[in-house]
């Protein structure tokens, strides 16, 4: 297999564990929050308003991650720097 094909197939690959396992804890958290917060809506209906607020501002804060995550994956399958290096 030539270097450029290699290259190419691990970026692919590695971007790939980097969508997966970068979204899973994202996922897992926002999940919990949101658990949390219809429990704590459950016990203290008047404080809806600012669990709310405090929730959506937090989500917002765990999202990021899985964000990130993707940019990276992005990096390495358009912007990997071993791809100038093969085709030198």
């Amino acid at each position: 297999m030539e270097d450029i094909g290699l290259i190419g197939m691990v970026s692919i690959i590695v971007a790939g564990f980097t969508i997966a396992i970068g979204s899973i804890g994202p996922a897992l958290g926002e999940g919990r929050a949101l658990a949390q917060a219809l429990s704590a809506m459950a016990q203290q209906p008047d404080e809806s308003d600012a669990i709310t607020r405090t929730l959506f501002v937090g989500l917002a804060m765990i999202e990021s991650t899985a964000i990130y995550c993707f940019v990276i994956a992005l990096i390495v399958i358009f912007a990997n720097p071993f791809w100038d290096f093969v085709i030198q």
